[in-house]
Protein backbone atom coordinates (compact mmCIF):
# COMPACT_ATOMS: atom_id res chain seq x y z
CA UNK A 1 0.00 0.00 0.00
CA UNK A 2 1.25 3.48 -0.87
CA UNK A 3 2.04 5.07 2.51
CA UNK A 4 1.46 8.62 1.27
CA UNK A 5 -2.08 7.72 0.22
CA UNK A 6 -2.76 5.69 3.36
CA UNK A 7 -1.75 8.65 5.51
CA UNK A 8 -4.35 10.97 3.97
CA UNK A 9 -7.11 11.60 6.48
CA UNK A 10 -9.41 14.33 7.70
CA UNK A 11 -11.47 14.54 10.87
CA UNK A 12 -15.04 15.65 10.13
CA UNK A 13 -16.43 18.13 12.64
CA UNK A 14 -18.80 20.53 10.87
CA UNK A 15 -22.27 19.19 11.62
CA UNK A 16 -24.29 16.31 13.05
CA UNK A 17 -27.45 14.50 11.95
CA UNK A 18 -29.84 13.19 14.56
CA UNK A 19 -33.05 11.24 14.07
CA UNK A 20 -35.06 13.81 16.01
CA UNK A 21 -33.90 16.57 13.67
CA UNK A 22 -34.41 14.62 10.44
CA UNK A 23 -37.48 15.29 8.28
CA UNK A 24 -40.22 12.66 8.29
CA UNK A 25 -40.03 12.51 4.48
CA UNK A 26 -36.82 11.59 2.64
CA UNK A 27 -37.45 14.03 -0.21
CA UNK A 28 -37.95 16.85 2.29
CA UNK A 29 -34.69 15.91 3.99
CA UNK A 30 -32.94 15.88 0.61
CA UNK A 31 -34.34 19.35 -0.12
CA UNK A 32 -32.94 20.67 3.15
CA UNK A 33 -29.46 19.41 2.26
CA UNK A 34 -29.80 20.37 -1.41
CA UNK A 35 -30.65 23.98 -0.51
CA UNK A 36 -27.66 24.14 1.81
CA UNK A 37 -25.38 22.68 -0.87
CA UNK A 38 -26.54 25.28 -3.41
CA UNK A 39 -26.19 28.09 -0.86
CA UNK A 40 -22.64 26.93 -0.08
CA UNK A 41 -21.49 27.75 -3.63
CA UNK A 42 -20.33 24.19 -4.25
CA UNK A 43 -19.24 23.78 -7.86
CA UNK A 44 -21.90 21.67 -9.60
CA UNK A 45 -23.77 20.41 -6.53
CA UNK A 46 -25.93 18.47 -9.01
CA UNK A 47 -23.00 16.24 -10.00
CA UNK A 48 -23.78 12.68 -8.90
CA UNK A 49 -22.37 9.22 -9.41
CA UNK A 50 -24.78 6.96 -11.27
CA UNK A 51 -24.18 3.24 -10.80
CA UNK A 52 -25.85 0.71 -13.08
CA UNK A 53 -25.29 -2.97 -13.74
CA UNK A 54 -25.51 -5.37 -16.65
CA UNK A 55 -28.10 -8.15 -16.77
CA UNK A 56 -25.47 -10.46 -15.24
CA UNK A 57 -24.76 -7.98 -12.43
CA UNK A 58 -21.45 -6.50 -13.65
CA UNK A 59 -21.44 -2.93 -12.26
CA UNK A 60 -20.32 0.33 -13.84
CA UNK A 61 -20.42 3.92 -12.63
CA UNK A 62 -19.97 7.43 -13.95
CA UNK A 63 -20.76 11.06 -13.06
CA UNK A 64 -23.96 12.56 -14.48
CA UNK A 65 -25.87 15.72 -13.63
CA UNK A 66 -29.15 15.88 -11.75
CA UNK A 67 -31.63 17.90 -13.80
CA UNK A 68 -34.63 17.81 -11.51
CA UNK A 69 -36.25 15.97 -8.63
CA UNK A 70 -39.56 15.69 -6.81
CA UNK A 71 -41.41 13.07 -4.78
CA UNK A 72 -41.52 10.83 -7.87
CA UNK A 73 -37.73 10.66 -8.16
CA UNK A 74 -34.46 12.05 -9.51
CA UNK A 75 -34.06 12.91 -13.20
CA UNK A 76 -31.06 12.85 -15.52
CA UNK A 77 -30.71 12.82 -19.33
CA UNK A 78 -28.53 10.80 -21.67
CA UNK A 79 -28.24 8.87 -24.92
CA UNK A 80 -30.46 5.78 -24.68
CA UNK A 81 -27.92 3.86 -26.81
CA UNK A 82 -25.04 4.63 -24.45
CA UNK A 83 -23.44 2.03 -22.18
CA UNK A 84 -25.63 3.06 -19.25
CA UNK A 85 -28.69 3.15 -21.48
CA UNK A 86 -28.07 -0.40 -22.63
CA UNK A 87 -27.55 -1.55 -19.05
CA UNK A 88 -30.76 0.12 -17.93
CA UNK A 89 -32.63 -1.58 -20.76
CA UNK A 90 -31.44 -4.97 -19.46
CA UNK A 91 -31.50 -4.17 -15.74
CA UNK A 92 -33.61 -1.15 -14.70
CA UNK A 93 -32.10 -0.74 -11.24
CA UNK A 94 -29.47 1.75 -10.15
CA UNK A 95 -27.98 3.95 -7.47
CA UNK A 96 -26.97 7.59 -7.13
CA UNK A 97 -24.37 9.15 -4.85
CA UNK A 98 -23.95 12.84 -4.10
CA UNK A 99 -20.74 13.83 -2.28
CA UNK A 100 -20.63 17.39 -0.99
CA UNK A 101 -17.19 17.42 0.62
CA UNK A 102 -17.44 21.10 1.58
CA UNK A 103 -20.33 20.14 3.88
CA UNK A 104 -18.85 16.75 4.83
CA UNK A 105 -22.01 15.10 3.50
CA UNK A 106 -22.97 12.22 1.25
CA UNK A 107 -26.37 11.09 0.00
CA UNK A 108 -26.91 7.56 -1.34
CA UNK A 109 -30.07 6.73 -3.30
CA UNK A 110 -31.11 3.28 -4.55
CA UNK A 111 -34.12 2.44 -6.65
CA UNK A 112 -35.75 1.56 -9.95
CA UNK A 113 -34.96 3.59 -13.07
CA UNK A 114 -37.56 4.38 -15.73
CA UNK A 115 -37.71 6.66 -18.76
CA UNK A 116 -39.44 9.99 -18.32
CA UNK A 117 -42.24 10.98 -20.69
CA UNK A 118 -41.56 12.18 -24.24
CA UNK A 119 -42.96 15.56 -23.22
CA UNK A 120 -40.51 15.87 -20.32
CA UNK A 121 -37.59 14.90 -22.54
CA UNK A 122 -38.68 17.43 -25.17
CA UNK A 123 -39.04 20.22 -22.61
CA UNK A 124 -35.51 19.77 -21.33
CA UNK A 125 -33.95 19.17 -24.75
CA UNK A 126 -35.33 22.39 -26.21
CA UNK A 127 -34.10 24.35 -23.18
CA UNK A 128 -30.50 23.34 -23.93
CA UNK A 129 -27.98 25.56 -25.79
CA UNK A 130 -27.74 25.00 -29.54
CA UNK A 131 -24.29 23.40 -29.35
CA UNK A 132 -25.46 20.92 -26.73
CA UNK A 133 -28.41 19.91 -28.89
CA UNK A 134 -26.12 19.40 -31.90
CA UNK A 135 -23.86 17.32 -29.67
CA UNK A 136 -26.61 14.77 -29.07
CA UNK A 137 -26.64 14.08 -32.82
CA UNK A 138 -22.88 14.33 -33.36
CA UNK A 139 -21.76 11.85 -30.71
CA UNK A 140 -22.42 8.09 -30.98
CA UNK A 141 -22.03 7.94 -27.22
CA UNK A 142 -19.98 5.05 -25.75
CA UNK A 143 -19.06 3.74 -29.22
CA UNK A 144 -15.41 3.35 -30.24
CA UNK A 145 -14.34 6.07 -32.71
CA UNK A 146 -11.11 6.52 -34.64
CA UNK A 147 -10.44 10.13 -33.65
CA UNK A 148 -12.05 13.37 -32.56
CA UNK A 149 -12.25 14.31 -36.23
CA UNK A 150 -15.42 12.21 -36.49
CA UNK A 151 -17.16 14.30 -33.85
CA UNK A 152 -16.13 17.59 -35.43
CA UNK A 153 -17.22 16.41 -38.86
CA UNK A 154 -20.56 15.28 -37.46
CA UNK A 155 -21.06 18.69 -35.86
CA UNK A 156 -20.63 20.31 -39.29
CA UNK A 157 -22.98 17.80 -40.94
CA UNK A 158 -25.80 18.22 -38.45
CA UNK A 159 -25.38 21.98 -38.15
CA UNK A 160 -25.83 22.28 -41.92
CA UNK A 161 -28.74 19.83 -41.85
CA UNK A 162 -30.76 21.39 -39.01
CA UNK A 163 -29.62 25.00 -38.72
CA UNK A 164 -31.30 26.42 -35.61
CA UNK A 165 -34.24 23.97 -35.70
CA UNK A 166 -32.58 20.99 -34.05
CA UNK A 167 -35.05 18.20 -33.17
CA UNK A 168 -34.60 15.85 -30.25
CA UNK A 169 -33.19 12.52 -31.42
CA UNK A 170 -35.36 9.51 -30.63
CA UNK A 171 -32.30 7.93 -29.00
CA UNK A 172 -31.90 10.72 -26.43
CA UNK A 173 -34.01 11.55 -23.38
CA UNK A 174 -34.50 11.36 -19.67
CA UNK A 175 -34.52 8.77 -16.94
CA UNK A 176 -36.01 8.97 -13.47
CA UNK A 177 -34.65 7.01 -10.52
CA UNK A 178 -37.62 6.19 -8.31
CA UNK A 179 -36.12 5.89 -4.81
CA UNK A 180 -36.65 2.89 -2.58
CA UNK A 181 -33.89 3.87 -0.14
CA UNK A 182 -32.14 7.15 0.63
CA UNK A 183 -29.28 7.37 3.10
CA UNK A 184 -27.98 10.65 4.51
CA UNK A 185 -24.36 10.54 5.71
CA UNK A 186 -22.91 13.32 7.84
CA UNK A 187 -19.20 13.13 8.60
CA UNK A 188 -18.36 13.07 12.32
CA UNK A 189 -15.19 13.00 14.35
CA UNK A 190 -13.17 9.79 14.79
CA UNK A 191 -14.99 8.18 11.84
CA UNK A 192 -18.13 7.78 13.98
CA UNK A 193 -20.28 9.25 11.24
CA UNK A 194 -24.04 9.83 11.38
CA UNK A 195 -25.94 7.66 8.91
CA UNK A 196 -29.73 8.02 8.70
CA UNK A 197 -31.49 5.64 6.31
CA UNK A 198 -34.98 6.13 4.86
CA UNK A 199 -36.74 3.17 3.24
CA UNK A 200 -40.08 3.51 1.45
CA UNK A 201 -42.98 1.49 2.85
CA UNK A 202 -45.98 0.01 1.07
CA UNK A 203 -48.20 2.80 2.40
CA UNK A 204 -45.92 5.43 0.88
CA UNK A 205 -44.42 6.55 4.18
CA UNK A 206 -40.71 6.44 4.96
CA UNK A 207 -39.17 4.29 7.69
CA UNK A 208 -36.24 6.04 9.40
CA UNK A 209 -33.37 4.09 10.95
CA UNK A 210 -29.82 4.85 12.10
CA UNK A 211 -26.97 2.81 10.63
CA UNK A 212 -23.62 2.14 12.27
CA UNK A 213 -20.80 4.03 10.54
Amino acid sequence: MNRDIAALRKDYMLEKLDEKDAAANAIEQFTRWWDEAVASDIIEPNAMTLATASKSGLPSARIVLLKGYNKQGFVFFTNYNSHKGQELEANPHGALVFFWKELERQVRIEGVIEKVSEEESDAYFYSRPTNSRIGTWASPQSKIIGSRDLLEENVKIYTEKFGENIPRPAHWGGYRLVPLMIEFWQGRSSRLHDRIQYTIQQDGNWKIERLAP
